[in-house]
């Protein structure tokens, strides 16, 4: 197949043959006049030495997000084999085959060679998110890719972009059977609603999180504040913590961590709230003996990261000076602005502030699943502590 090229300016190209998947518009010399959004391009220097394959974007500073550093045809045998290349991977990692666990992340975008793609699986039903019109043009070629690889063992394929790409429409592409929306995770029972969740429907990234939880929660006082769907409160209530309280400002997410609390057959020692985290920790007489901070990115872009980095600072000094003494804190950025070095830095701030003794115990980040490209260090977002607050 014939594709459009983009040229680039000269000494332009060390990035792309270091193999780092994204092409900024300040790097172009020329050949996006033409172009339409989402079009599949062959990247030059600007010696006319072929250096990628990518999806072409005018919107913001990435205009090409390369998928392939081979000069081939993009056609239904190169998805299919990206996507059973991502299948071998988590077989080989022990996530696929699990008895435990039948929710995962499939694709994860550059971490899996291609960039726009998030694809997660709920007990056999996969989930795509696209992020680039690149991959909205192709979406019917992931479909077979996946019916390819899974077999019958696909049960139904959901798209979801609508509020990533305007013109896209969310729906099903595929259905194969009865739906089932419950997962295991770790052996945990979940409800997942991704037609009208957040992303795809549950923060798969923080499973192994979760888990680690189960090693101090015994016989404590929980405390799980922007609880979303109530994960960490679910892993809690399961696993020998004494009473738990989840917290979060939406009443769909508390709804949704009811309903998973219910499935647990843990009500019994759990209690919602819909508040806001700030709001709670000023107005709660309570005291913990663990607290989970996990509030959603505070910066998407470059721009914000100051606000979010005094925005965490704020939140970790509230929860330390509210946590008992002994106390165990589990804290998370998802920001991929504020990277782990400023992170830790910044609940070091905290910790002077509240003049409380904390020593780091753990350092966490996102499991295997969510893989980071060696070449694409940015793919490393998700980043925190377990802290023992004296």
């Amino acid at each position: 197949m014939n594709y459009k090229k983009i040229i680039l300016k000269k000494d332009k190209e060390t990035s792309i043959e270091r193999f780092h998947p994204w092409i900024f518009s300040g790097a172009i010399k020329y050949g996006v006049d033409d172009l339409l959004e989402g079009e599949i391009v062959e990247i030059y220097s600007c010696r006319n030495e072929f250096l990628g394959t990518g999806f072409y974007s005018s919107g913001g500073s990435i205009s090409v997000r390369i998928f392939s550093f081979e000069k081939e045809d993009i056609n239904q045998d190169f998805w299919n084999r990206k996507i059973q290349s991502a299948y071998e991977y988590r077989k080989n990692i022990g996530i696929i085959g699990n008895p435990k666990t039948n929710a995962f992340r499939l694709c994860h975008a550059e971490g899996d060679g291609i960039p726009g793609l998030v694809i997660d699986m709920y007990a056999g039903n996969a989930v795509i998110q696209s992020y680039v019109l690149g991959i909205d043009n192709v979406k019917n070629e992931i479909v077979l890719a996946l019916k390819e690889t899974f077999g019958n063992d696909l049960k139904s394929v959901y798209y979801k972009s609508d509020k990533v790409l305007k013109d896209s429409v969310n729906g099903y592409l595929y259905q194969n059977g009865d739906i089932e929306n419950i997962v295991l995770e770790n052996g945990n029972k979940f409800y997942i609603d991704w037609e009208k969740g957040q992303k795809t429907g549950f923060f798969i990234d923080q499973r192994e999180n979760r888990n680690i939880l189960t090693k101090y929660c015994k016989d404590k006082k929980v405390l799980n504040t922007f609880c979303y769907t109530g994960g960490f409160s679910v892993y809690a209530t399961n696993n020998g913590a004494k009473e738990v309280h989840s917290v979060d400002a939406s009443q769909k997410a508390i709804d949704l961590t009811d309903k998973n609390i219910e499935l647990n057959n843990a009500t019994d020692i759990h209690k919602s709230f819909c508040s806001d985290t700030f709001d709670f920790f000023k107005n709660s007489t309570e005291e913990y003996d663990i607290i989970i901070l996990d509030p959603p990115a505070f910066a998407k872009h470059l721009s914000a990261r100051h606000s979010a980095i005094m925005g965490y600072k704020r939140l970790n000094a509230t929860a330390m000076k509210k946590i008992k003494k002994g106390g165990i804190l589990f804290t998370f950025s998802c920001s991929q602005v504020v990277d782990k070095y400023t992170f830790v830095n910044t609940i070091t701030s905290s910790a002077i502030e509240t003049g409380r003794k904390v020593r780091i115990m753990e350092h966490l980040n996102q499991p295997a699943d969510h893989p980071v490209n060696i070449f694409h260090p940015q793919g490393e977002y998700l980043k925190g502590l377990v802290l023992y607050v004296d």
